[in-house]
């Protein structure tokens, strides 16, 4: 999203449900306020190296999700706290993750 000052454009501004539908990535899921996605793996290490690789792309991009590991399933929460909901930077996120899965 470009920036449009007849929008009054907050980049840190929650988005409405109907936003987080339309411009969520793909496999991802959005629901009370959060954007998620449950990968499974055919490991259990398969799992685990998956989430350190989006823990230090997090880092790099400064935005942290909530990162659940159930065996070889893991599951990442996107939630801009200070917004009260699914951001900008939650859907770019979300985009990059998929990234790291070739899709």
């Amino acid at each position: 999203m470009t920036y449009d000052p007849r929008m009054g454009y907050d980049p840190d501004r929650k988005l409405s449900d109907g936003d987080v539908q339309a411009r969520k990535p793909a496999g991802w899921w959005g629901d009370d306020g959060r954007l998620w996605r449950e990968v499974t793996f055919d490991s259990y290490q398969a799992g685990v190296d998956f989430a350190v690789r989006v823990a230090a792309l997090a880092e790099e991009q400064n935005h942290h999700p909530d990162i659940f590991i159930f065996y070889r399933r893991v599951r990442l929460n996107y939630f801009t706290h200070d917004a009260g909901g699914v951001t900008e930077r939650d859907i770019q996120g979300a985009g990059a993750v998929n990234g790291l899965l070739g899709e």
